[in-house]
């Protein structure tokens, strides 16, 4: 049987967990974004710090680094890993009535972070839309993606049409 691109299917074709075990540890980093819509009154309160359940960004960057830490717990394959830093920024944008987030995550070690800072964009997302959900049920998450990783075999991978791209 050929081998499959995706890695985690073995020759018989059943799903299993990538063995890393004998690659090499290298500094490895992910960034990715996301972003979530909402009505500008929303937006306004986020701003403003007055959501009734507290300091909405405040919040939603502690959630994406714990998420990033767990990513492992709920990603079936994804492979447990020290990392060595997440960062969480958020940029409003008024005329859009969104609210962007980006994160970066860093490990040394045999596997990349491209799941752990995905899954760190998408908590925080949740996490603004949990905050805020009273005011604004209609908001609406999109365009999560992966817009660099350095690092490993495959090297330095930017998406095009990134600002990393640029």
């Amino acid at each position: 049987m050929p081998q499959s691109p995706l890695t985690h299917f073995d020759a018989a074709g059943q799903a299993h967990m990538v063995d890393v075990g004998a690659k090499p540890a290298t500094a490895r980093v992910a960034v990715a974004d996301g972003a979530i819509r909402m009505q500008p009154s929303t937006l306004a309160l986020i701003r403003a710090g007055s959501a009734k359940k507290g300091d909405v960004l405040g919040i939603a960057r502690i959630a994406a680094i714990m998420a990033a830490k767990k990513t492992a717990d709920l990603i079936p394959l994804c492979h447990p890993i020290p990392l060595t830093h997440v960062a969480c920024d958020f940029t409003l944008d008024e005329a859009a009535g969104t609210v962007h987030c980006t994160v970066r995550a860093e490990t040394v070690g045999g596997t990349g972070v491209e799941m752990e800072a995905l899954t760190a964009v998408n908590v925080a997302l949740l996490t603004i839309y949990d905050m805020c959900k009273a005011a604004d049920r209609g908001m609406v998450m999109t365009d999560v993606r992966l817009l660099e990783k350095k690092g490993g075999k495959s090297g330095h991978w930017i998406a095009p049409g990134s600002p990393a791209d640029a």
